[in-house]
């Protein structure tokens, strides 16, 4: 087992489970490790799993330099329906017909979102704007205007489609939304769609093959600890 140490600067790269939070990942290994310096390069939203990256103690000077690496993510577009955050975090909104959608529309939707697009970021998502978080403010029921960015879809395949689900692979810039991208994608097609399943697969030329299960890693933690104690 690997002696780790996390005050001279660690960086680790975690697969995040499914419905916990980018803070309580980072809370996890911060108790584990002991350490009180930890940061991440780049969140990700409760229903997504995937590859995070954490920096502790000088390592966390890193950080930057891992959040501008471009994305890859795999998931699940569900035509015909909304949702205030785009994606299963909150109730169906809207309901929209899906039926008139083929191959060749969808192969135009993909089309115009390869590229460098224009996208807004979700009112449930952690950007602060005049000093609060969106998803602050979209709890309160408070109306917040939302200026778009430029992000750049480098690649947008989709790999699986069963009407009305639609499974994708995106390699994107830093800031890429893929809720908004699903959000979006289900306007041009005249319906609506919803973010259902989100996994980031690599960060760079880091993969996710290649990260620590969470349980296995503070597990592991635990037993250098205590053979160090012994």
């Amino acid at each position: 087992m690997k002696n780790y140490d996390f005050n001279a600067g660690e960086v680790l790269f975690i697969n995040k489970p499914l419905e916990w939070t980018s803070f309580q990942l980072v809370k996890k290994i911060r108790y584990a490790s002991k350490c009180k310096k930890i940061g991440h390069a780049g969140t990700l939203d409760p229903l997504a799993t995937g590859l995070m990256i954490l920096c502790t103690g000088k390592a966390t000077k890193q950080i930057e330099s891992y959040m501008g690496l471009e994305k890859v993510y795999t998931g699940c577009f569900r035509l015909g329906e909304t949702t205030p955050s785009y994606d299963r975090e909150t109730a169906i909104n809207a309901r929209f017909a899906w039926e008139h959608i083929d191959e060749k529309l969808l192969e135009t939707a993909r089309v115009h979102f390869t590229g460098q697009i224009q996208q807004y970021p979700p009112i449930h998502s952690a950007i602060k704007v005049d000093g609060k978080r969106l998803y602050e403010s979209a709890r309160k029921g408070l109306e917040v205007e939302i200026k778009p960015r430029i992000v750049e879809i480098f690649e947008f395949k989709l790999t699986r489609v069963e009407l009305p689900d639609v499974w994708f692979k995106v390699r994107c810039s830093k800031g890429t939304y893929i809720r908004s991208l699903a959000f979006d994608f289900g306007k041009f097609l005249n319906s609506g769609a919803v973010l259902t399943e989100l996994c980031r697969t690599a960060i760079g030329s880091y993969q996710l093959k290649d990260a620590l299960d969470l349980d296995v890693f503070v597990e592991q933690l635990h037993r250098i600890r205590e053979r160090n104690d012994a």
